[in-house]
């Protein structure tokens, strides 16, 4: 596995030397690596917002932290600009390899209003290092069919659903028309749900309570009661776009970007809403993405441009109504969204400001291993839900190697857990 990452490296090295190759000469070109945007349809629109700004490149995170790691060991860089997860940067801003951005956020806060509580957490937990500096933020919300809604259970609020009630609503879609027409993106980010919304919302955590009392009363919910009532093709969804337009399924959950097309392509037929709270509160995990320069950009002050240009309120508006993820800075005129971009934003807004909120964090602190953790929850939805092995067995193992890949990368606890001294512990 370390011999092909190393080759991986060397790869992606030449490749973003021969994308330099046009620009000898033309000092002021900036290469662009971003964790986001990276499937073809998005990387194709994004291309054209940013335009001559950059030439951007989507990769994965682990990739693109092997490859700022490796060019900050050589002490010559391609890259210019990271865009990532705030769950990217602390392996980053442990290498050192990152430049501190603090004067960059007083020149972009001169005119535009970068909300301080996004700001501090470009700090890490820094004092005054500015790792990077906010972009864009998203979450994932539910979308139903007009034609769903009249199964809703009697009294159940759209914006204020429990589990239970969700469970009941898509029982009561099978029992009224003989379809299992609730739908999760089980191929596609599918651990994020279990992360960031089934968790916190039934153990007010994320790790510490992997394999405790509340999670097992939480999977055998799933099992029991919700899992019957899910379109069986979930196993296949990586988009949930795509099936609740063609009418697959009525009820979805996934990320914003990933069921704008739903809402821009039918907006009247189609509604926004916030996810369900548990026990423990309306867990959601808000999508933080930030900018940053490693120390050896070859172009860093066309590399600070390029930041000043994507957090002008008119680019941010742009990535919205194109792409979906929200801005961070005020002043977006959001008057003229399109109707289905304005469905989502009601409902992230909804979600967002809901009493019983509880924000989840993406991983932090696991760097290049961070798809572990993904597959540890895929792990045990997978053989809990759909192999039917005992709860408490499967929890307690995945425990084990939740555990153990804490112990290896030194992660600390993050939100919704509480802070720990030293490495998280799991429950």
């Amino acid at each position: 596995m370390q011999h092909q990452r190393l080759w991986f490296i060397v790869l992606m090295l030449g490749l973003l030397t021969l994308l330099a190759v046009p620009f000898v000469g033309a000092q002021d070109e900036v290469t662009f690596l971003s964790t986001q945007f990276n499937t073809v349809e998005e990387s194709e629109t994004f291309r054209e917002i940013i335009g001559d700004n950059a030439e951007f490149i989507g990769m994965d995170a682990g990739p693109l932290i092997d490859l700022i790691l490796a060019e900050a060991e050589t002490g010559e860089g391609t890259v210019d600009v990271v865009g990532a997860l705030h769950g990217t940067y602390p392996t980053l801003a442990d290498a050192d390899v990152l430049t501190d951005l603090t004067d960059l956020l007083e020149d972009l806060s001169e005119d535009r209003d970068i909300p301080a509580a996004f700001a501090d957490l470009g700090l890490l937990d820094s004092d005054d290092f500015q790792y990077y500096i906010p972009w864009m933020q998203a979450t994932y919300i539910m979308a139903a069919s007009n034609e769903a809604l009249e199964f809703l259970p009697e009294g159940a609020d759209l914006n204020a659903l429990t589990w239970e009630e969700f469970a009941a609503w898509c029982q009561n879609i099978v029992d009224q028309t003989g379809e299992q027409g609730c739908g999760f993106p089980v191929a596609g980010l599918f651990h994020r749900f279990l992360e960031g919304y089934l968790y916190p919302s039934f153990t007010g955590g994320m790790v510490s309570q992997f394999a405790s009392e509340d999670a097992v009363a939480m999977w055998e919910f799933v099992r029991d009661e919700l899992w019957p009532t899910v379109n069986p093709q979930s196993i296949t969804y990586e988009f949930m776009q795509e099936p609740l337009l063609a009418g697959e399924v009525t009820v979805a959950f996934d990320h914003t970007a990933r069921l704008i097309n739903a809402f821009t392509e039918e907006p009247d037929n189609f509604v926004g809403f916030p996810t369900p709270a548990g026990p423990a509160g309306r867990g959601f995990m808000p999508v933080i993405v930030g900018l940053s320069i490693p120390k050896t950009a070859p172009n860093p002050d066309r590399a600070a441009e390029v930041i000043d240009f994507l957090t002008q309120p008119e680019t941010q508006r742009t990535v919205l109504e194109e792409l979906a993820f929200f801005p961070v800075v005020g002043g977006v005129d959001t008057s003229t969204l399109p109707e289905g971009v304005a469905l989502e934003a009601a409902a992230v807004d909804a979600l967002i400001t809901a009493e019983d909120a509880l924000p989840a964090l993406l991983p932090v602190g696991l760097g290049d291993r961070g798809g572990e953790i993904n597959q540890i929850f895929r792990n045990a939805f997978q053989r809990i839900v759909i192999d039917g092995e005992d709860i408490q067995t499967v929890l307690d193992e995945e425990a084990a190697n939740l555990q153990t890949l804490l112990d290896e990368t030194g992660a600390p606890c993050w939100a919704p857990d509480p802070p720990s001294e030293g490495v998280c512990q799991v429950n």
